[in-house]
């Protein structure tokens, strides 16, 4: 069963646009001073259940939302990556014209092949690292991080960069 911590409407921190923010429950890579914290322990927060679906989707309804981001925690913690990637499924045919971005703590090499890599846009990967730390950064906290591409980079079978 996923689980979430949070439901942010009208971010516009986390990926292109404005967007929904599903913050996941779960996350193994315990980064120091990572940001959330309370969303490491895989059985925190609630449950995502068809009423937390709804509401997701009833944001995403909106004309003026650009996408979602999952963010957490991570989404592709590797017990739940059978139901993302249900879940990116359903959000793909459901608003085919809405990006979805992924932060997560795996590195793009260790993840590109992933069945979930099918429906997301923009993967933030990479964990974050306290002494790499850049404010100036877009949409990502340390410059270890790569904001990808990930239908141009599966197309030409090498890492390519989100437009900044």
């Amino acid at each position: 069963m996923i689980r979430y911590h949070n439901i942010t409407k009208d971010d516009m921190l986390n990926g292109d646009g404005l967007r929904a923010v599903l913050w996941m429950a779960g996350c193994e890579h315990h980064c120091p001073e990572c940001q959330n914290p309370i969303t490491w322990d895989i059985n925190g927060g609630l449950k995502f259940d068809e009423a937390a679906k709804t509401e997701l989707f009833s944001i995403l309804s909106r004309p003026y939302i650009d996408g979602v981001t999952l963010s957490g925690g991570d989404p592709l913690l590797k017990c739940r990556r059978e139901e993302m990637t249900a879940l990116a499924a359903e959000i793909r045919e459901k608003f085919p014209n809405k990006t979805i971005w992924v932060y997560t703590g795996y590195e793009w090499n260790d993840v590109k092949n992933l069945p979930i890599m099918e429906y997301i846009d923009v993967l933030v990967d990479g964990r974050f690292i306290k002494k790499l730390q850049d404010n100036t950064l877009r949409w990502r906290g340390s410059s270890n991080q790569h904001v990808i591409d990930v239908k141009k980079s599966i197309e030409l079978n090498k890492l390519v960069l989100h437009c900044e």
